[in-house]
């Protein structure tokens, strides 16, 4: 059973993952709509759509088949602004029942994509994780909690530039997770942070916050010595600490079993630990929890 308050988008359908990609690359349409049923049938509130470097009559086309199986909405997932109007045009709002797809994503480096509003209005998923630096000219990660809020500060002012009509509830902000299995440098602490800042301040209210989920143990193993699953737990865990501070809505899994884990449970605890630890210390500490 879901959590109560969180929303899920479905990932499956993503040129990343290894048997999706392989039904990319075999046009395997009929697994790929698969994909597509079951996400809605598990309680997906959107469908994630990327199709990787394809080209955007690949998106519209596969945009139009997912439609014709689901009457869910879809995120579409691209960086690629073609890609993106591509799928944007061939998504079909009378199919869903007017409600609007999501597009992932937009970052300070990706700021001429809120014009393709123009082309059909969306639900903007704002990248955080990364700030412009105008003498650079180019991008540069957010290394604290503050950073993460000041770059999700200036998206929604961008968005509310740009988007007729726009208030806060049509957005979603993504801190940007990071494999905690490489998290040397206090990553955990920057999301769960910058979420906790953003859910105290005034001019966020109203706004939606995600991070996709399965990036947060993509590194690791999926179970124990002992045959004990780990990322599920782990991820329930982040969940756990997370919600309370305004996540409400993830890139995740309608298979996997999310829940609120109860104070003193060895994965709770472990990222607990983690949030006290630094450095080569963070990775020893969940090392200890596998073993």
């Amino acid at each position: 059973m879901a959590i109560p308050g969180l929303t899920i988008i479905g990932e499956s359908i993503n040129d990343s993952v290894p048997s999706t990609k392989k039904l990319f690359d075999e046009n395997d349409l009929p697994g790929l709509l698969e994909l597509a049923r079951s996400q809605d049938e598990k309680g997906a509130a959107w469908i994630d759509v990327n199709v990787g470097p394809r080209q955007p009559a690949f998106m519209a086309d596969l945009v139009r088949r997912i439609q014709s199986v689901t009457a869910k909405p879809l995120s579409i997932d691209t960086p690629d602004p073609a890609i993106a109007e591509a799928g944007l045009r061939a998504y079909d709002l009378e199919r869903t029942g007017g409600r609007k797809p999501v597009l992932n994503s937009i970052s300070p480096l990706r700021l001429p994509m809120f014009g393709l509003t123009a082309v059909r209005p969306f639900i903007p998923i704002l990248m955080a994780s990364e700030r412009y630096e105008p003498g650079a000219g180019c991008g540069s990660a957010n290394r604290t909690a503050e950073e993460t809020r000041q770059t999700a500060r200036a998206l929604l002012e961008e968005a509310r530039r740009s988007i007729p009509g726009f208030t806060n509830d049509l957005a979603i902000i993504d801190p940007g997770i990071a494999p905690v299995g490489g998290d040397c440098e206090g990553q955990l602490k920057r999301v769960l942070e910058s979420l906790a800042l953003m859910h105290a301040d005034p001019f966020f209210a109203g706004v939606h916050m995600s991070v996709g989920l399965s990036n947060f143990t993509v590194m690791l193993p999926s179970k124990k010595k002992d045959g004990t699953p780990v990322k599920g737990p782990l991820e329930s865990a982040f969940l756990t600490l997370a919600m309370p501070r305004g996540l409400d809505t993830i890139i995740g899994s309608t298979v996997r079993k999310y829940e609120i884990l109860p104070p003193g449970h060895p994965a709770l605890a472990c990222l607990e630990d983690i949030l006290k630890l630094e450095g080569f210390d963070t990775l020893m500490r969940l090392k200890e929890f596998y073993g």
